[in-house]
């Protein structure tokens, strides 16, 4: 199958098994938004949801989150995975947010990655979630899905490339959903371990699948 008929099939599927695809952190406004997505690296969002509310208590805004200690914010998310770095990205990116943008997320890719904890992959999810961009976060739920289905060539090895071939690819109305579409797919039916193909609504155009016969 051609690549480019698998891209139309795959958004034709999902434009109506999953037309309101969206994040699954728990936020209520842009700055709860980007800790959540600063504790979320390599942690399940189910365990961020658990302990955001309490912290978001705490820290309900940049400048106070800025006047913590590191071990303040620690007690509220020492749950997560990295919790002492993740602490201290947190309590930084405050104090960088209120140095440099009156304590507001901005809306801007280099601005973003300059702020401690903030990565390619969570500006990337900001931009997209927050400020509605046509933008493609790569995590390893994206990487291993692209590669099963066949979406992106075996030579995308890393999360930058496999970004330019479904940016390339994926109309631009529909990338913000294909971001989610993608990550709620690898979590829920293209497992790591155990892929459960048999339930795959995407299995009769899917390059894994199709070695599997």
């Amino acid at each position: 199958m051609r690549r480019k008929e698998r891209y139309e099939r795959l958004v034709a599927y999902f434009q109506e098994a999953m037309p309101e695809a969206e994040t699954e952190l728990k936020y209520e406004n842009t700055f709860q938004l980007l800790c959540a997505v600063i504790l979320s690296a390599q942690c399940t969002d189910k365990r961020v949801n658990m302990v955001s509310p309490a912290l978001f208590r705490a820290f309900p805004t940049a400048e106070v989150m800025a006047g913590a200690t590191r071990d303040e914010v620690l007690e509220y998310v020492k749950s997560v995975s990295y919790p002492n770095s993740k602490a201290e990205h947190l309590v930084q990116m405050a104090r960088m947010l209120m140095e440099r943008h009156g304590g507001e997320v901005p809306g801007d890719f280099d601005e973003l990655v300059a702020l401690p904890g903030v990565g390619r992959k969570t500006a990337n999810v900001m931009l997209s979630v927050a400020f509605h961009e046509a933008r493609m976060a790569v995590d390893t739920h994206v990487f291993r899905v692209s590669h099963r289905i066949g979406l992106v060539p075996e030579r995308c090895t890393t999360p930058y490339a496999v970004e330019r071939e479904l940016m390339r690819n994926i109309p631009e109305a529909f990338i913000g959903r294909a971001h989610h579409w993608l990550i709620l797919h690898g979590r829920y039916v293209c497992k790591s371990l155990r892929p459960l193909c048999s339930q795959c609504g995407l299995r009769d155009f899917c390059a894994y699948n199709a070695k599997r016969m």
